[in-house]
């Protein structure tokens, strides 16, 4: 079969496995496969099951709706998974050999949690907002909370999560309310005895630091709520210990300068300060890599052996992202299970058996299984190979050089399956900054590729996965050794003769968006630019964002107020009035954590200055909704950036139709 080049068209080809639960006696799997119909514009979900022993697989709901979460009974009997197929997302309960979905919540705001299984099978906690009727927004309203809003989420008086029960065999019944407060509680897990509940409560209203996780402890027959973690930092992932006394966590204690590593924690209840197991572990663990598709569920509970010896976390190392096994008791001792050069998404444990979702940059994820110990590893899906068997995909060469400092950076440069080199290139910068690139699928890329592009990616000063020296090295400094290393990259790729020198373009999302801005506001060597959702300008950064109350000032060091200087210095928008590169801001209008006043003001700038300007507003869609957002919203995205991309580094001139 003759085969062709990635189009744009190809986002909505592809399927992606989101998650999957592994049953109790480990001999099945329960996982989600997301589709999306392209005529409508409207994405699926569906539920599968594959038998391990077999191989066999079978569709388990229809994928005509929503269909997210399952999570098997403790008996293995029946499932309880999330669905849209009503007006809010509610619970429902299948037996897995057959019969109907009957639904098992029916709350006016919908179910916003998956369905966490009492030790008996007969009760269910979840979590959903107890509002009785959604605020109207046409009225005056008033906020009171340091952080009001928050993105993804928006007014947070309105969705704020409490805790709730279900008995299973009673879905009649009224649920009973755990919690009455104006918290995010989530994560709900039942001590191995049933009569606790530990969850995560965050959007603490008197704090611009709201979204810290904290771990909480509700009796049941009491109804008493002890606060584990209040003042001890960010809590990521928690898990029981089979004893029931002890707690195992991940998370970064109060202290630390920010883009440092996440570590793993074991707490007595009895009391006492929680224990470091990770301490010697130099990159930590709850890694993972920016990815540019639905993401890959990571475990909010940390997976435990039944002995309560090993737990279990993702490491992510450079580009590369691994499961590791970490001893709970005596000698600190981590041990890398599944690695390689690629993603692994630990999906559960169980009956001998590792579950984890893989991918690299030339696929997309697929399910696999292992062994407990790593070994005897097999894929178990392949739900893109007739897609990926019709398309040339690109070659992608590992770059390592030094930094303007001698400080060794990694990247990765797409190589086009046809035509020849020196090609027209792309720098593509990740966000965060704290965040990285790595052997993950990224269609961006892959369709860039397909257009004839090369693409480059670095993972600059402040990227993680490097220890915390390489992770924390731009506190204060933004857009100087970051900025730098891309430069560097860039330098390299040219000098290997990949990269045309006179067609270059950029492009990032949030942090990678704002490196964007500061590139075209510092250098003429780009043809063409496309920063979406960036970060421009510090000081009003400050007051609009959802969490730059907090992370300015543990980026920059200080208040706007105190070290001005230093807000003004690491703005782009102090230079966009010497910016000529014709730039393409793409907005989520929704967004509150980059808000739309970030790209205004540059795009302004830019234009006030006579430079080549236009902005992409994508309506009611947050920080990453060109990731995981609307179909429409992410179509519009790519098709914006590969025609911007073809007009100004091309010199295409044709301009996109007008609406």
């Amino acid at each position: 079969m003759d085969k062709r080049l990635v189009e744009p068209a190809d986002l909505f080809r592809l399927k992606f496995i989101t998650e999957a639960q592994l049953s109790p006696d480990g001999a099945r799997v329960a996982y989600t496969i997301t589709h999306v119909d392209s005529e409508k514009e409207k994405e699926f979900s569906a539920i599968w099951m594959l038998t391990l022993a077999t191989g066999e697989t079978r569709q388990f709901t229809s994928g005509t709706a929503r269909d997210s979460a399952p999570r098997w009974s403790p008996d293995g009997k029946r499932i309880a998974f999330l669905s849209g197929r009503g007006e809010k997302p509610q619970l429902y309960v299948i037996p897995v050999d057959g019969g109907e979905a009957l639904p098992l919540t029916s709350m006016k705001q919908g179910v916003g949690s998956p369905a966490a299984w009492s030790p008996d099978g007969k009760q269910i906690a979840f979590t959903t907002s107890a509002i009785e009727e959604p605020r109207d927004f046409t009225k005056p309203f008033r906020v009171t909370r340091h952080v009001y809003r928050f993105d993804g989420m928006e007014y947070l008086d309105d969705v704020v999560q409490s805790l709730y029960v279900q008995d299973v065999d009673a879905p009649d019944a009224k649920p009973r309310r755990l919690t009455d407060d104006k918290l995010m509680n989530s994560n709900p897990q039942w001590s191995p005895d049933g009569t606790q509940i530990l969850y995560s409560s965050s959007m603490v209203p008197d704090t611009h630091k709201s979204f810290f996780g904290r771990l909480k402890l509700i009796t049941l027959e009491t109804g008493e709520i002890q606060s584990l973690t209040d003042t001890w930092g960010m809590v990521n992932s928690a898990g029981w210990l089979p004893d029931g006394q002890r707690i195992v966590f991940t998370g970064t204690p109060h202290g630390k300068i920010v883009g440092s590593k996440a570590d793993m924690w074991v707490l007595d209840l009895a009391g006492g300060a929680p224990e470091c197991r990770t301490a010697g572990l130099a990159v930590g663990v709850d890694g993972g890599l920016q990815p540019d598709m639905p993401v890959m569920a990571r475990m909010l509970s940390v997976p435990v052996t039944p002995d309560g010896e090993w737990a279990y976390s993702t490491v992510q190392t450079g580009g590369t992202v691994a499961t590791y096994k970490v001893a709970l008791n005596g000698a600190e001792n981590c041990v890398p299970l599944l690695t390689g050069d690629r993603e692994v998404a630990l999906q559960g444990v169980g009956g001998g058996h590792l579950i984890y979702l893989v991918t690299n940059f030339n696929h997309p994820i697929d399910l696999f299984c292992a062994d407990a110990d790593g070994s005897n590893e097999r894929q178990l899906t392949c739900i893109n190979d007739d897609w990926l068997n019709s398309v040339k995909l690109p070659t992608v060469e590992h770059l390592l050089f030094p930094g303007v400092d001698g400080t060794q950076v990694e990247g990765w440069i797409y190589l086009p399956p046809e035509g020849e080199a020196p090609y027209p290139t792309t720098l593509n910068i990740h966000g965060g900054p704290h965040g990285a690139f790595g052997h993950a699928f990224h269609f961006d890329s892959q369709m860039l590729c397909g257009a004839g592009y090369a693409v480059l990616m670095v993972n600059h000063r402040a990227s993680t996965g490097y220890g915390d020296a390489f992770s924390t090295a731009i506190k204060g400094d933004w857009g100087n050794l970051d900025y730098k290393d891309l430069m560097c990259g860039v330098d390299v790729a040219i000098e290997k003769g990949y990269a045309d020198p006179d067609k270059l373009g950029v492009f990032g999302l949030s942090g990678g968006g704002n490196l964007s801005c500061w590139i075209v506001a510092n250098t003429r060597r780009f043809k063409a630019a496309v920063p979406e959702n960036p970060v421009t300008n510090w000081v009003s950064m400050y007051g609009v964002s959802d969490i730059s109350a907090w992370f300015a000032i543990e980026e920059l060091g200080g208040a706007p107020h105190e070290i001005p200087e230093i807000y003004a210095r690491c703005s782009p928008i102090t230079t966009a009035h010497t910016c000529t590169t014709p730039t393409l801001l793409i907005q989520g209008e929704h967004d509150w954590r980059c808000p739309a006043e970030q790209s205004e003001q540059f795009y302004t700038t830019l234009k006030a200055n006579g430079c080549v300007a236009e902005m992409l507003r994508l309506p009611n869609s947050p920080h990453a909704g060109s990731i995981v957002g609307d179909p429409a919203v992410r179509r519009a995205q790519n098709d914006a950036m590969l025609e911007w991309m073809n007009r100004y580094v091309l010199g295409k001139v044709e301009a996109p139709a007008a609406e």
